[in-house]
């Protein structure tokens, strides 16, 4: 009998053990966010662990349609000058403060007048918020706004938690998302645990996430290979093959809207004060001497796609049109006629991953045939924003994880005042036809519009993108119910885990 009981007792405590086991889910990342605080982020990191701990008014399905969130409801004015939301009723802050409208006056607030605030172009449009009662909140805008929503289904809509956002928001975020802060280890690890007032928790099914930080791609898959990881972002396609022969793990891909470009420092500091920040011959010159084909095939393997604008063939908003070919004796021709002296030296940030280091490598070998001298640092990617931010920098090569919304991938870069501006480009009719265009409602209209911004801005070559980045996620076997977003964000709403 006593037999009987102890091997009860070891049954059910290997049950316990392996429901325990399953509770929490670990996700590898590539870089560490640089902030936690939505009005300050910048990195991609940021917007994968954001949608587990902070909740914006709307979000982005993964098919790209906008979807309520903390707002229950919507509806413009015929103007399109007005925007009313009605709210979720009953939800809470992590530290219990009541969500309402007054919160989401607060945060707008705050995001517009924040001195450092990211998400100040993003809803430049608003021009007051009013919170008619605890539960309607009216905003109105200074002109329409086609993208607005889009925008308040990102960070420019996640709502902090009005009194603990007075203390330091980046050490310890207090939002209404389905995970509250626990830790973070810079560098490490980002932990979070099951909140348990969440208004929708019966959709999420893990008690603890960890957000492991791990910047070889290869490393993640043998982690997730493993079973250290039970899910990871960005594989990389070399190891594709070998993720496909491995039973205990499931690739899932959709197209993405990401872009990786090269910014080049036009103005605002020492660096640019050069030949390639004073002349856009120079800047062309060294666009000419890419082979974004060669890059694709060699790096990713043919799983890529070259870019020249960005815009991704998954946006509407693609220009359908040939990548320009690499045309070295034009480059030469340009250095000439510029008056460069040969091998012009060219200093290049990268992230300090292998996969960058080696477009970078390949930049720096291209290049150098056309008469530069491309001398590249590798930094891990806080940094490499950090030194963009400061205007610390020559060239620098980086991605843009993409927006539902055109004018995202617009306004933030190349307007003149653009929070993301960092070559300091800056064009007065330029900044005219981004308004034009922010408010029309028309896809087509808006695509012609874009069109023609793009085509006046890149003749001065501070920006050269190259290559547009599918979603490709690893996951254990064992889960199921995950959506690869074409944004790349990592919504955990019915992901759930096996038994054994």
């Amino acid at each position: 009998m006593r037999a009987r009981l102890t091997l009860s007792l070891l049954i059910l405590s290997a049950s316990l053990a392996s429901a325990h086991a399953q509770s929490t889910l670990r996700i590898g990342v590539q870089e560490d966010p640089d902030f936690l605080d939505p009005h300050r982020a910048r990195s991609f990191a940021s917007r994968i662990v954001f949608p587990s701990l902070c909740d914006s008014l709307l979000k982005v399905s993964a098919k790209l349609a906008i979807e309520p969130s903390l707002a229950a409801s919507w509806s413009w004015s015929p103007d399109g000058k007005t925007l009313t939301m009605k709210l979720r009723d009953g939800v809470t802050f992590h530290d219990g403060e009541p969500f309402n409208a007054a919160a989401v006056k607060f945060n707008i607030e705050r995001a517009q007048t924040l001195p450092d605030s990211l998400r100040k172009n993003e809803i430049s449009s608003i021009q007051s918020v009013e919170a008619v009662d605890p539960l309607t909140v009216v905003f109105k805008l200074k002109q329409p706004d086609a993208g607005l929503l889009a925008q308040l289904a990102d960070r420019a809509g996640m709502m902090l938690a009005p009194k603990a956002a007075s203390g330091d928001v980046t050490s310890h975020p207090v939002c209404s998302g389905p995970y509250k802060f626990v830790s973070r280890v810079f560098q490490d690890n980002i932990t979070l645990e099951k909140f348990d007032k969440y208004w929708n928790k019966d959709k999420y099914h893990f008690d603890r996430v960890i957000f492991r930080v791990i910047p070889d791609a290869t490393v993640r898959l043998a982690n997730l290979r493993s079973g250290d990881l039970d899910l990871v972002e960005r594989v990389a396609p070399s190891d594709l093959e070998a993720a496909g022969s491995d039973k205990s793990i499931k690739i899932e891909s959709v197209p993405g809207l990401a872009f990786t470009y090269m910014d080049i420092n036009i103005g605002g500091t020492a660096q640019a004060d050069t030949p390639i920040g004073r002349d856009p011959r120079v800047r062309h010159a060294l666009d000419l001497s890419i082979d974004r084909n060669a890059i694709n095939k060699v790096v990713f393997e043919g799983h890529y796609v070259p870019a020249d604008q960005p815009f991704a063939p998954a946006s509407p908003y693609h220009i359908d049109r040939p990548i320009p070919a690499r045309d070295v004796a034009k480059a030469k021709q340009l250095l000439a006629e510029a008056g460069v002296k040969t091998p012009f030296p060219v200093k290049m940030n990268i992230a300090n991953t292998p996969i960058a280091q080696q477009v970078g490598q390949m930049v720096q070998a291209m290049a150098s045939e056309a008469g530069f001298d491309v001398q590249l640092n590798a930094t891990e990617y806080a940094t490499l924003i950090s030194y963009n931010r400061s205007g610390e920098f020559q060239t620098t090569i980086k991605g843009f994880s993409g927006r539902l919304d055109p004018d995202a991938y617009v306004r933030q870069f190349i307007a003149c005042k653009g929070t993301q501006n960092d070559t300091k480009y800056c064009d007065k009719s330029v900044d005219a036809l981004i308004a034009k265009a922010r408010a029309i409602n028309d896809e087509a209209e808006r695509k012609k519009m874009y069109t023609e911004i793009l085509k006046d801005f890149q003749s001065t070559s501070s920006v050269l993108y190259l290559y547009f980045e599918p979603r490709i996620y690893g996951l254990s076997s064992k889960l199921s119910g995950f959506s690869p977003s074409p944004e790349g964000v990592i919504d955990l709403e019915g992901v759930e885990a096996s038994a054994d």
